[in-house]
């Protein structure tokens, strides 16, 4: 009746949940629990399913707390809790409801973890609820696959692997599990998850136990031992009580009974095994009696075997309850109590058939063969038809196993092909990603080397105008110094040529003794020398002038400081030497000395901080200076590295076969003086200058 009403309180929690989910207000005002509590609650729903109120009030408790959670994902987080739950206690219609919404949800969102938490719950239930091995394993197979394709969750895969085992174990494919739990032992040790490891040897020596294997599965639970010893975790005891049960089962099966006794005596050593963990202690406590009986110690044998099917059939424990009338049938029957034999193999039979456990239905009807002889024939007519049953079943399932493990691989092959082509194709789409980008590299550079190409040529070109330019204006300039000096040899020559004859015709009249022509002559003389004075004078002013000439370099470097000084507000003073023709220097020398000052300018402008710039252009008989100089905060020339200005200005004083100082020091400003030899003068301004010099020193 109790189990009625749960179910029905379970059906009418979950259409409430249903219908809030599909509730367009949700009181947020409500107190959201923690998933930490629900866990909680259904680990004691759990560990309270002796006592059925206890179990319900956590259940309801754990129910009501999933139902307060606001989003769908936390949700659907305590749905798989309660599922796991529910899975545990064997509530098929509480547990179908749950998972199947859970599944549900996980499909509609794509949510590979909570799908396989959910095929891993429905597993669980097929094994533990159901007895369907081949469902479990099923089920068991789609999760550990979902697991093992998601990176970070070999641990899981590693569980699924041993629950696999374990189910394998059941239908006696133990080398099968064997090979299950090895590929278990290969996700779990690179983890350094001792417990699992420990659960696992634990699993293997199970398995190598079935297969009589005995010493290799001594060796796999002493292994489990040092795992155990390892691990932080709680109730250890009970491991230990296990663990030397199982040792024990293995002692028993060798013959070495005394061996048997003293491993179940040494999982009997914790005293609260019989109220903590009844199951355990009955199990020990029965094998115990049955490895004294072989050895005919007898005194407690019967009381020990009846204690422990006391404990079995108070706690529920039915397939226990199942093992321990078999066993008591069995002792009967070894001492010819044949009424009591049949009552617990009866018992037995009942138990079996309700349990579906056919391996104890098996072993009991070869039992009655000897306790009822007239109808032996009967019971192993029955025998045989339920072992050769079996043995079909038990084929059917392999074959199934075998199926699913096929499918498994096909699908892990599949995935691996999947995954390299994607490889694949992820590895041609880099290398047309790299190639693009080379491409507009190699594209982009040579449109920038043409940019650059295309300003040398307009760079040279300038260079050539600008030289072109001063060397028309040079002619222009040449004309006009061939024309003043003809006009000054033309007055000098021919005019005042003919005014010293007229002066000296005047001279010869002067012979005349009058006074007037006297008077006369003088007055006439006197009239030439003034006209004499007045054409020399002319022609000197003109033939002055020829070396006073209008300079087109020095324009252009005016030109250069008052389109770069004013600009910064800067003042600019130019210098030069006046009887210099500077039009007449080399195009070659005109050009960089141009180039340098422009340099050194726009330096004292970008770095020196200067208000006033110097220039001066100077030559005498052995070189020409030049001078820049500013008035700036100047620098310490011994230290960092000179720019490419400097080396620029470098490179074209050596051109000009010349040299190049630079003195600065901080807050004194900055000199840039430079020296040409004559050598880079024009062949004409030498000899002019060489002709200035003579006249004077005359």
């Amino acid at each position: 009746m109790r189990k009625y009403q749960l179910t029905v309180c379970t059906v009418t929690l979950f259409i409430s949940l249903a219908c809030n989910r599909n509730n367009t207000q949700k009181d947020t005002s409500s107190q959201v629990i923690s998933m930490d509590s629900i866990k909680e609650w259904t680990l004691k729903a759990r560990q309270s399913r002796a006592n059925e109120d206890l179990k319900n009030f956590y259940l309801l408790k754990a129910t009501n707390a999933v139902e307060t959670q606001l989003s769908d994902s936390l949700k659907m987080a305590g749905l798989s809790q309660l599922s796991l739950t529910y899975s545990y206690l064997k509530d098929s219609v509480a547990f179908s409801n749950v998972n199947n919404r859970v599944r549900e949800y996980a499909l509609e969102n794509n949510d590979s973890i909570l799908l396989a938490e959910a095929l891993w719950d429905k597993g669980a239930f097929a094994l533990n609820a159901l007895s369907d091995r081949d469902s479990a394993y099923y089920y068991y197979s789609r999760a550990q696959k979902i697991y093992l394709n998601i990176r970070g969750n070999e641990l899981k895969a590693a569980q699924l692997l041993r629950s696999i085992a374990v189910v394998q174990t059941a239908i006696h494919d133990n080398t099968g599990a064997l090979v299950t739990l090895t590929d278990a032992l290969d996700l779990l040790k690179p983890l350094n998850d001792n417990w699992r490891l420990y659960q696992t040897y634990q699993t293997m020596g199970v398995a190598a136990s079935g297969l009589n294997q005995f010493e290799r599965a001594l060796d796999y639970y002493n292994t489990a031992y040092e795992y155990l010893l390892k691990a932080e975790q709680e109730s250890k005891e009970l491991q230990f009580a296990r663990l030397s049960n199982n040792k024990g089962l293995v002692y028993f099966g060798m013959g070495e009974y005394e061996k048997a006794i003293s491993e179940y005596l040494a999982g009997l050593q914790n005293e609260s095994l019989r109220l903590e963990y009844p199951a355990t202690y009955a199990r020990l406590i029965e094998n115990l009696a049955l490895a004294q009986n072989k050895l005919g110690n007898k005194t407690t044998v019967e009381q020990d075997m009846q204690l422990a099917l006391f404990i079995r059939d108070s706690i529920g424990d039915k397939e226990g309850m199942s093992r321990s009338n078999y066993n008591l049938a069995q002792f009967y029957s070894d001492n010819k109590d044949t009424a009591k034999a049949k009552a617990y193999a009866n018992k037995a039979i009942t138990l079996s058939k309700e349990l579906n456990n056919n391996l104890r239905l098996l072993e009991t009807l070869q039992l009655f063969t000897k306790l009822d002889p007239e109808n032996a024939a009967l019971h192993s007519e029955n025998y045989i038809r339920l072992s050769d049953s079996l043995q079909q079943v038990e084929r059917q399932i392999g074959n199934k196993f075998a199926n699913i493990r096929f499918e498994t691989e096909e699908t892990l092959a599949e995935n691996e092909v999947l995954a390299k082509q994607n490889l694949i194709w992820i590895g041609i789409a880099i290398g047309i990603f790299l190639f693009a980008i080379s491409l507009y590299i190699i594209v982009m550079q040579r449109a920038k080397n043409q940019r650059l190409k295309f300003q040398q040529q307009q760079q040279e070109a300038n260079q050539e105008i600008f030289n072109l330019m001063l060397a028309q204006k040079q002619k222009l300039e040449e004309g006009k110094h061939y024309e003043q000096k003809r006009i000054s040899e033309e007055l000098h020559d021919g005019v005042l040529g003919e005014m010293n004859g007229v002066r000296m015709i005047l001279l010869g009249l002067n012979k005349k003794g009058d006074e007037a022509a006297i008077a006369l002559r003088e007055q006439a003389i006197e009239k030439l020398k003034e006209v004499q004075e007045e054409i020399r004078a002319i022609s000197h002013e003109l033939n002055d002038a020829s070396y006073q000439k209008f300079n087109n370099f020095m324009n252009s470097i005016q030109e250069l400081l008052k389109n770069v000084c004013e600009p910064a507000k800067i003042k600019s003073h130019l210098s030069f030497d006046q009887d210099m023709d500077w039009d007449s220097l080399e195009g070659i020398t005109k050009i960089n000395l141009y180039r340098i000052v422009q340099e050194s300018v726009q330096n004292s402008i970008k770095h020196a901080q200067a208000s006033t710039i110097y220039i001066s252009f100077e030559t005498n008989a052995k070189h020409m200076s030049v001078s820049i100089q500013d008035d700036g905060i100047g620098f310490d020339t011994g230290k960092g590295k000179r720019g490419i200005g400097h080396k620029n200005i470098k490179s074209r004083i050596e051109k000009l076969k010349g040299k190049y100082y630079l003195r600065s020091a901080p807050e004194i400003g900055t000199t840039v003086v430079l020296e040409i030899p004559m050598e880079r003068i024009s062949l004409d301004e030498k000899k002019e200058i060489s002709l200035t010099e003579d006249m004077q020193e005359v």
